[in-house]
């Protein structure tokens, strides 16, 4: 039984760098590891470009569950600058599912409803600052991400 992606995804239009890359003498510590993140960023790029659209939201699933995760250990070691940064980026993620989602589609109306409980979960979670919100909110998002997995067949 084919599954129809709720969602409704075209690429980004200036997707790609346009600005040409600067070239030093000799390479620092800092210019190597610009250079490695340079790399890592092309990878993503073309992964993101190759992707079909039920692996884009499964890689917005992974990003959602590895920034709630991020908050729940920042928060362990009291660092809440950093348990609101990832809050809200997790926070955005939620907002990318929800803004693309295919309003059409009947599923869409129940997955915008559980998206509004997870962001209601997670500002709830960084307002008070509590593990089990955190908690909570992890437990939706593995449960968004595993579903998705198994219904798209994603290696």
């Amino acid at each position: 039984m084919a599954v129809m992606n709720p969602y409704n995804y075209s690429k980004p239009k200036n997707f790609f760098r346009t600005e040409p890359q600067s070239v030093q003498a000799l390479p620092s510590a800092e210019s190597k590891t610009s250079a490695i993140s340079e790399k890592m960023d092309q990878y993503l790029e073309s992964k993101i470009i190759a992707a079909k659209p039920e692996e884009l939201t499964y890689m917005l699933y992974e990003g959602l569950v590895k920034f709630i995760k991020k908050a729940l250990l920042t928060l362990e070691t009291k660092n809440y600058e950093m348990v609101n940064y990832n809050t809200q980026r997790a926070q955005a993620i939620v907002d990318e599912l929800r803004n693309t989602l295919n309003m059409e589609i009947p599923l869409s109306e129940s997955l915008d409803a559980l998206y509004e409980y997870l962001t209601f979960k997670l500002v709830n979670a960084n307002v008070d600052k509590s593990e089990q919100q955190y908690n909570e909110a992890l437990e939706i998002a593995e449960s968004f991400k595993d579903t998705w997995k198994e219904a798209f067949s994603i290696k």
